[in-house]
């Protein structure tokens, strides 16, 4: 099993930068195309809800990690923010009008649909979000 990991301030203006490892990683790894727009769309949702919600007193960091772990590709974000399981919350009514709907939701939606697995822990003061995709 390899894999790399990065630490970034949790600002919107790392979005390109925390992308560009990803994406880097999974061409490394052999994530074919598909799946890496796949990847970077979630890790997108995921990093832009750290930046925006995860520390309301004060600056602080996300780890990305990518891992190649037996014909997965593996992404973990993980933060020292308040707790907040991600993967509790529904998934949004989309039969409903837009007008009709709620906001927020559908980035987790995505992250769901879009990777081939997903799991949320809170451990050593941090959340863990763990996202699989198979190549």
């Amino acid at each position: 099993m390899t894999h790399d990991t990065k630490r970034f301030a949790a600002i919107i203006a790392n979005l390109d930068a925390v992308s560009a490892f990803v994406e880097e990683c999974a061409d490394r790894f052999g994530l074919d195309a598909g799946k890496k727009f796949g990847v970077l769309l979630a890790l997108e949702e995921v990093f832009v809800n750290i930046c925006h919600y995860a520390y309301p007193d004060g600056a602080g960091d996300a780890k990305i990690t990518c891992i190649d772990d037996n014909g997965l590709f593996v992404l973990e974000i993980s933060d020292e923010g308040r707790p907040f399981d991600v993967l509790s919350r529904p998934d949004p009514d989309t039969t409903l009008d837009i007008e009709e709907r709620p906001i927020g939701g559908l980035g987790i939606h995505l992250v769901r649909r879009l990777s081939d697995g997903a799991s949320y822990q809170r451990q050593g003061g941090q959340n863990i979000l763990r996202m699989e995709f198979k190549r």
